[in-house]
């Protein structure tokens, strides 16, 4: 019996001695507590700024200048005003030849001086924009190297309507657009639409991807589907690859490029056509004139409307500087006039269609700048406004279902695209034809 209870008394005093433990613990507990919030609360917080980045390096401690190439300006003229020794310029002009060559520094394009903010001033880097979406770093200080880099490329799609008054390209700028998307809005239709004889009335509608490096625009990319107006007849071009690169087709599922492009000139004006008797102005006589004249500005650049193989690439007096493309056993044309042949065009060279093969010139029987562009078929001369060429490849069967697909997404998108006259919302309706 005094056993018992002496372990209950045992018992009894263990957990008073936990208790009393557990509530000692718990309150000097939360007085650290306290103790770590009012040291928190007096902490001073200092904010580190964040470091100025330009091109991949902090430029915090440096001085940065930006200037542009001048006209006959080289490396050498450039950094010996910033202290750099000409060893240096010598060896990084060595060092970076596989990189970018230093003598290919184009006038008006971009550079940029980092220096070190004392009394001497010496260059540590130099950094050369060859275009808008790359850079070039030559460090200077250290291990003098050199390197490529691309700036970060943002895509935003656009879309808009415009109709024309006096031109596509007076109409994109009163569209607040950029003229960037002329060329290529021309090519996408060059064989369904005559734009030497666009019309004032002709509208049309255009989704597209802008290129924007550094918040500005710099470049066109995919143009992903067009509705056109052109004399009360509709065209649609709805972008599409099926594997063999970017392509443009019609509602019907049929390719708008067809063998050869339209014209071998992005700007300008046809200033004489075929014809079979036509006043020549140097020779003062009536004579054929078996080619279309394109009148353009000295060093425009001329591009085959073919892929094919140069057979001819020199100087004759009457021609002047002149190309001549074989295309097939069927087409070949011919360039004259050129200002300049364009640099590796000589016979047996294989170039692709849009290449540019020449510049407009004057030289031979010429008054002025311009481009006779002559076309035969069949080893005659036919007139290139006129002949008949047959499509690209259609759409294949494989792909019928996903063309279809992206068809009905352009076209309604189009459709909701508001032309600037119209009182409305204006509504073009998703053709009901069946890829053929």
């Amino acid at each position: 019996m005094e056993k018992h209870y002496f372990k209950n008394i045992t018992r009894a005093a263990v957990m008073l001695s936990l208790f009393l433990w557990v509530i000692t613990g718990c309150n000097s507990g939360k007085q650290q507590a306290a103790d770590n919030l009012k040291e928190v609360k007096d902490t001073v917080v200092v904010e580190i700024p964040e470091p100025t980045i330009l091109y991949g390096i902090t430029v915090d401690s440096l001085e940065v200048i930006e200037d542009e190439i001048q006209r006959n300006q080289n490396l050498s003229d450039i950094l010996l005003k910033h202290n750099v020794k000409f060893a240096t310029i010598n060896e990084i002009a060595v060092k970076s030849k596989p990189v970018f060559d230093v003598r290919k520094l184009n006038y008006g394009r971009k550079y940029t001086i980092l220096a070190e903010k004392d009394s001497v001033a010496q260059a540590t880097h130099f950094i050369y924009e060859p275009n808008p979406y790359e850079y070039v770093v030559y460090q200077l200080n250290d291990s003098v190297h050199a390197y490529k880099n691309k700036k970060e490329v943002v895509v935003q799609e656009k879309e808009f309507a415009a109709e024309i008054t006096s031109s596509v390209y007076e109409a994109i700028i009163a569209a607040d657009a950029s003229t960037l998307l002329v060329p290529k809005l021309v090519d996408v239709l060059a064989w369904q639409i005559d734009f030497f004889r666009i019309q004032k009335g002709d509208r049309f509608k255009v989704i597209y991807d802008e290129e924007y490096v550094d918040g500005k625009v710099v470049g066109i990319g995919t143009i992903k589907g067009v509705y056109f107006e052109h004399f009360s007849n509709e065209y649609y071009a709805v972008y599409y690859d099926q594997g063999s690169g970017t392509d443009y087709f019609d509602e019907k599922g049929n390719s708008l490029r067809k063998t050869f492009l339209r014209a071998p000139l992005n700007y300008s004006r046809i200033s004489s056509r075929y014809s079979g008797r036509r006043y020549h102005p140097v020779l003062k006589r009536y004579k054929a004139h078996l080619g279309t004249d394109y009148a353009a500005p000295t060093g425009t650049p001329i591009r085959t409307v073919g892929d094919g193989i140069i057979t001819e690439a020199r100087f004759k007096r009457a021609n002047g500087n002149y190309v001549k493309v074989k295309h097939n056993a069927t087409y070949t044309t011919q360039y004259l006039h050129m200002s300049k042949i364009a640099k590796g065009i000589k016979p047996g060279v294989r170039v692709r269609q849009g290449e540019t093969i020449g510049y407009v010139g004057s030289t031979g029987l010429a008054t002025g700048p311009h481009l006779c562009f002559r076309f035969w078929k069949s080893g005659r001369q036919v007139d290139a406004l006129k002949v008949e060429l047959p499509p690209s490849e259609p759409i294949k069967e494989e792909h019928k279902e996903a063309y279809l697909q992206q068809r009905a997404i352009i076209i309604e998108q189009l459709s909701h695209i508001q032309f600037p006259s119209d009182p409305v919302l204006a509504s073009v309706e998703t053709p009901n034809l069946d890829v053929k």
